[in-house]
């Protein structure tokens, strides 16, 4: 009998008596908190979201038909231990058995009947797609019912979360950079790219805390959800005991956990273990083949139907290759024709590009480390456990209560040609290949303060761009700055505003001669800065207009000309990467020092920075403007919830401004030159303290509920705006036990 119990914030705190039962507690409480999220989820990872959100979703159905994700997971199913398979199926069974209820709480599901769609005519083979939706989907009158779950739904969202964690389409924005600027340039925009996902994660050893005990801290990057992409939860049997973060929709905690004797975390390695091949295709008697490095071979070819609300539906061609799914076809030299001596027959001819990634190819997404995790009472059993782990490549810290600590990176690399990690590689030529080889795993040991935060570090030898060192120098330094930690002291390193990126501008500015008043003043405030980016600063908010108009500048400008619009060449999914004036924007202290660049040597650059500066002067439009007037939260979500209230006794708004910025320990990205808004951040804030597991502490946006209009909601969402923490509570006599109708 399982038994579901909540604290004063709404989080769930769950008992059963074996770890199956749990897991069946898991997701049935997942269900009932988070039905709508799941839903989109599981939608997402079987292409199928447009079928309920609209055109708008085509994009990444297609992308998720085309690369396979929800066949890949279902192979990895049937690859699992039994163990661990059972498990995996008992949390399934949990959702199923919560969904009705679920759903009957989310209004999101009766919002579904506004939502008109036009009927199909005819459906043929395939149009249905994996995980098609359930009973209630096929009319708006009847609103809209959660599909049914199957026992490799949760692994096929796990890969739909974590597929582009790799960045694999900044390959594509590298060759185009090597092609039109030379090699050389290519380094100028080695950057964590726009729409990448990243962390902080600090540990503070027992030598350094009030307590004795080591203290694991930190905050996980990533697009900010509405429902957040982490679940608070407890998970207890006789078996174990852990407090952590979940992803909704996959069992287990996963990233960041507290056992009671043990506790870990993790961040992006920034690993490259995906690979781009060029392919050359031909169509011809009826079946799709691709060139490679023993000729011609026949490819895996199918047409499936995306359907789509309000729309006519799509069609998407799902084609692979022996080296993975085909997920972009080259348009410019799609039509070509070519000769078939052997057969006497015409052939249709083009180039596209396949994805070649260590989950389809082993069929393991490292799904039995997860239960191993949950059990784990020391380091030594995080780090067997760990040895499992596949996808994605991650950085871990972790403690225990006897001394021991670990950094180590978890996750599958394989071994192949150098270039493979660079560019896309002609899959027609060989040495391209993948063998049965991995890279070792690096580790460390641990010998004071260890930080992490995507930069060139211990992950070094497994990837090809890093984050900027100014997260990870930071946090180092203001821990240096204190010999003794406590976990309540650890929202002060959270909330770091310091901008150490602004150096190289404001250099620049301040060399400048034979401006305007106007612009003399603006530059003097500048200069006297404190370099914070906190809301309510005027500096920050000059800074960033001038730093905008500078982007923008810069991104117009011709030496850059040869890279504007290659974002419209390619699937929309990959456009991120390829977009200049975000690849500027994060590149700018890089491009603002360099003379590799034929017409931005110095003085044109100098020059660049004097008009953007007179600019945002002329425009007299930072006066009295703050950081936060500019800096505002824009989390995604869905569907516009019908039931978002306006804030009440002075309560602070979802869309609040927002200290930080990209390269602050408080990461709040926005893309400037683009916009001021923030779309990335934490997802999440923890402090695992292993004196006492209820000394913790953590936090996420909006609250532990996924229900719009639910009282835990939008409770966290103040504490979180102002870096502050909840505490974690584990004494059940502090907990209510949560009743349900059968």
């Amino acid at each position: 009998m399982n038994r579901v119990y909540r604290d004063a914030w709404g989080i769930p705190h769950l008992r059963a008596g074996d770890p199956y039962e749990l897991a069946f507690a898991q997701g049935r409480v997942t269900a009932l908190d988070r039905a709508w999220q799941i839903e989109v989820e599981r939608r997402r990872a079987t292409g199928t979201s447009a079928e309920i959100l609209g055109p708008d979703a085509v994009p990444w159905d297609r992308f998720a038909r085309q690369a396979r994700l929800a066949d890949t997971a279902e192979r990895c199913l049937q690859a699992l231990d039994g163990d661990t398979a059972r498990w995996v199926s008992a949390y399934v069974d949990g959702v199923n058995a919560g969904l009705p209820e679920g759903a009957r709480r989310a209004p999101e599901f009766a919002a579904m009947e506004t939502a008109p769609r036009e009927p199909r005519e005819a459906a043929g083979p395939g149009a249905a797609g994996p995980g098609a939706a359930g009973p209630g989907a096929a009319g708006p009158a009847a609103g809209l019912a959660p599909g049914r779950w199957e026992p490799w739904t949760p692994l096929a969202i796990w890969l739909s979360h974590h597929i582009l964690f790799a960045h694999f389409p900044g390959k594509l924005w590298r060759e185009a950079v090597a092609d039109r600027l030379g090699p050389e340039a290519v380094a100028l925009f080695a950057a964590d790219g726009p729409g990448t996902g990243g962390s902080n994660g600090w540990l503070v050893p027992g030598d350094r805390t009030a307590t004795g005990a080591a203290l694991i801290a930190g905050d996980p990057h990533r697009f900010i959800e509405d429902p957040g992409f982490y679940q608070q939860i407890r998970l207890a049997c006789p078996e174990f005991d852990v407090v952590g973060l979940a992803v909704p929709g996959v069992p287990g905690i996963a990233h960041f956990g507290h056992a009671g004797s043990v506790a870990w975390a993790i961040t992006n390695a920034m690993a490259d273990y995906q690979d781009l091949y060029r392919e050359r295709l031909r169509r011809g008697d009826g079946r799709v083949e691709a060139l490679g490095p023993d000729g011609w071979r026949p490819c895996e070819a199918h047409v499936e139907v995306v359907e789509v609300a309000g729309e006519a539906p799509v069609e998407v061609e799902v084609v692979e290759t022996e080296r993975g799914p085909v997920v972009m076809t080259d348009a410019r030299v799609r039509g070509e024709t070519g000769h078939d001596r052997e057969r006497e027959t015409d052939h249709r001819v083009w180039e596209a590009v396949s994805l070649r990634y260590p989950p389809r190819v082993r069929r393991d997404l490292g799904f039995a480390a997860l239960p191993a995790l949950l059990r784990a009472k020391t380091v030594a059993d995080v780090d067997r456990a760990l040895d499992r782990w596949a996808e994605p490549v991650n950085v871990v810290l972790a403690a225990d209560t006897g001394g021991g600590l670990l950094h180590r990176v978890a996750g599958v690399v394989p071994v192949r040609h150098p270039d493979n990690a660079l560019r896309v590689v002609p899959a027609w030529e060989p040495g391209h290949e993948w063998g049965d080889r991995h890279a070792p795993a690096p580790r460390r040991a641990v010998g004071g303060i260890t930080v992490m935060a995507n930069e060139r570090g211990i992950a070094a030898p497994l990837g090809v761009e890093f984050a900027p060192p100014y997260r990870a120098g930071r946090i180092r330094r203001l821990l240096d700055a204190s010999p003794c930690w406590s976990a309540g002291d650890m929202a002060a390193v959270h909330t770091d505003t310091l901008l150490p990126g602004a150096g190289p501008l404001l250099d620049l500015l301040a060399g400048l001669d034979g401006l305007t008043p106007e612009a003399v003043r603006l530059r003097d405030r500048l200069l006297a800065w404190d370099r914070r980016m906190d809301a309510g600063s005027t500096g920050a908010a000059a800074y960033a207009m001038v730093r905008a108009e500078v982007v923008r500048r810069l991104a117009a400008h011709p030496a850059l000309a040869s890279l504007a619009g290659l974002d419209s060449g390619v699937p929309e999914v990959f456009r991120p990467w390829l977009a200049l004036t975000p690849r500027v924007a994060y590149a700018l202290e890089s491009l603002l020092t360099t003379g590799l660049l034929p017409g931005l040597d110095r003085a044109a650059i100098v020059e660049l920075v004097r008009a953007a500066l007179e600019d945002v002067a002329a425009g007299g439009e930072t006066t009295g403007v703050r950081w936060g007037d500019l800096h505002r939260l824009a989390p995604w979500r869905a569907l516009p919830s019908p039931a978002i209230p306006p804030p009440v006794d002075g309560g602070v708004p979802v869309e609040a401004g927002l200290p930080g910025d990209h390269d602050c320990v408080l990461s709040t990205s926005s893309v400037p030159g683009v916009t001021h808004h923030c779309a990335r951040g934490p997802a999440a804030r923890y402090v695992w303290d292993l004196a006492r597991r209820d000394g913790s502490l953590w936090i996420v946006p909006f609250g532990a509920s996924g229900v719009p209009g639910d009282p835990h909601s939008r409770d966290q969402h103040p504490l979180w705006l102002r870096g502050e923490l909840a505490p974690v509570i584990t004494d059940w006599n502090r907990l209510t036990e949560e009743r349900h109708d059968p």
